[in-house]
């Protein structure tokens, strides 16, 4: 009979953690970027809101980040423009391009620790800006 130590449960907790808290923290923001498409009218959007959750899909995820962040700030702009609303900018298109370039070099050795980082920041800055943009937007009964 094998007996399992207070080290490797320590270890194999630790291997469950990282395993496990990535794969939240994605499920969270395709909520969040599945709650902008939804908010946004149909007639609007440039992408249908379940189709963020192929973010998921791991490796897919470098490539469709490319077009799942500038479809969303596509998305936000149709539905400003429609209302005569120029104040919003480009809606965050190019922050998302930036966040998507930054994911992508994650994968380059050496280059991936700063890329990391700058990916986290800016997509940080995507969703609370995005989160606001949504705000904008009535309420459809």
């Amino acid at each position: 009979m094998m007996h399992i130590g207070t080290a490797e449960l320590i270890v194999l907790f630790a291997l469950g953690l990282v395993i496990v808290i990535p794969i939240l923290i994605n499920i969270i923001v395709c909520l969040i970027l599945q709650s902008c498409f939804e908010r946004i009218p149909p007639q609007f959007r440039k992408q249908q809101p379940g189709m963020v959750w192929l973010l998921l899909i791991p490796c897919f995820s470098i490539v469709w980040n490319f077009f799942v962040y500038p479809k969303l700030s596509q998305s936000f702009k149709a539905y400003f423009d429609s209302v005569n609303r120029a104040d919003v900018g480009d809606c965050q298109e190019s922050i998302g391009l930036a966040y998507s370039i930054c994911a992508a070099c994650c994968i380059v050795p050496y280059l991936g620790c700063l890329s990391g980082i700058a990916a986290l920041v800016l997509l940080i800055i995507f969703l609370v800006k995005t989160n606001e943009l949504k705000n904008q937007i009535p309420l459809v009964s």
